[in-house]
């Protein structure tokens, strides 16, 4: 974007852009923390478990290697504690290549051991639910894919496990449980990998709305106003030219629409400023509301919207206009159009096509009414009810 000042000007906006990759590294790191911090209660209760049920069969005397049980217990408590100091001070360290696989290495170890450091059939694996938070945490660092590979994997071994040091018969419903729990590790780790996600990118689009709402602040009163005035004041068409087009870029950064979910309020807000780009009318755009829309409806009144604005420009001769949104007590939607422009008598003038077609023909197909107020010398408003 060209800058309509000197370099030494911009210093407040380039302060905002250079905070902006520090907040949102700030932000990614506060939900990793909170992510972590779920699988670290979870690591603490299952160890728990863990050790209760070791030191049951440990009395019953059920194990055949009550050593090897015991230390993996300790390793798994040792991760644990490590876990929970490390989540305090940096939880990015929790994610590395280095600790993921660390963890990996003692479920994997707990779930290929199971049969064997049994003496006898028992019912309840020794390392109760403990492996699970480290397929959550391989979710969580590298996504879906690894994630339900992770799943698969320690599914696999914990089979591998049972063929090994199960005694007696394989049986179909020794398999059903094997594939069970192949299973549920797999879908764990898809759904952690998933979830971790869509809250990345939510938490990306609330950090990026808010970088946007503070690099607003600061332009409105400032430079944005300025830019109002030099289009106002000045004789140069050339630097009015400029001021308007800078205008409309820093409206459209600040402003701008996703196009896959563009929402009501960006999509009126972009047909009032290509208008304005077109045909210098100034537009305002308030919204009572910004309801929910489906993006069939936001095109809808969206291209309504920017026919009325271009025909009050072009026919009404506006030099300002309104754009007005707020929504019923009934669940539809109200919009009002009103311009300054020098109005029309109705009963003499015919409607032409862009409103026919272009405004009641849009609204006509969602089930909505459109009405048409004017009198000359008092300008014109387009009211628009969509259910």
């Amino acid at each position: 974007m060209r800058s309509p000042s000197p370099p030494g000007d911009g210093c407040v906006v380039g302060s905002a852009d250079v905070d902006a990759p520090r907040q949102a590294d700030d932000s990614r790191v506060a939900l990793d923390r909170e992510l972590l911090t779920g699988v670290v209660v979870l690591r603490w209760a299952t160890w728990i478990w863990m050790a209760v049920v070791v030191a049951i069969d440990a009395r019953n005397d059920r194990f055949a290697h009550l050593w090897a049980a015991v230390a993996m217990v300790a390793l798994a408590l040792a991760f644990t504690a490590w876990a929970t100091v490390t989540l305090r001070a940096d939880p990015r360290r929790l994610l590395t290549p280095l600790a993921v696989g660390t963890e990996v290495v003692i479920a994997g170890a707990i779930v290929f051991s199971d049969q064997w450091v049994y003496a006898q059939s028992h019912a309840q694996s020794f390392g109760s639910a403990w492996p699970l938070a480290s397929i959550l945490t391989v979710g969580i660092a590298y996504g879906v894919r690894i994630g339900a590979g992770a799943g698969l994997v320690m599914g696999v071994l914990h089979w591998l496990g049972d063929l090994a040091f199960l005694a007696g018969p394989w049986t179909a419903e020794r398999t059903l449980s094997a594939w069970s729990t192949v299973v549920l590790y797999s879908l764990a780790g898809a759904v952690a990998g998933f979830a971790a996600r869509r809250l990345r990118e939510a938490e990306s689009q609330i950090s990026a709305a808010r970088a946007r709402e503070e690099v607003a602040r600061t332009l409105h009163d400032g430079v944005l106003q300025t830019l109002a005035v030099v289009q106002r004041r000045s004789d140069d068409p050339e630097l009015v030219g400029l001021a308007r087009e800078q205008e409309h870029e820093l409206r459209e950064f600040l402003f701008g629409v996703d196009p896959a979910h563009p929402g009501l309020g960006p999509t009126l807000r972009a047909a009032s400023a290509r208008v304005e780009r077109t045909h210098g009318l100034r537009t305002r755009v308030i919204l009572a509301d910004d309801p929910p829309v489906d993006e069939r409806v936001a095109r809808a009144i969206g291209g309504a919207v920017s026919e009325a604005l271009t025909n009050a420009a072009k026919h009404g001769g506006a030099g300002t206009a309104t754009v007005y949104v707020e929504s019923e007590d009934d669940g539809g939607l109200f919009c009002s159009v009103k311009d300054d422009g020098r109005g029309f008598d109705a009963a003499a003038t015919a409607e032409g096509v862009g409103l026919t077609r272009s405004i009641r023909g849009r609204i006509a197909e969602l089930g909505g009414r459109v009405e048409v107020d004017g009198g000359p010398g008092h300008g014109a408003e387009v009211r628009l009810w969509v259910p």
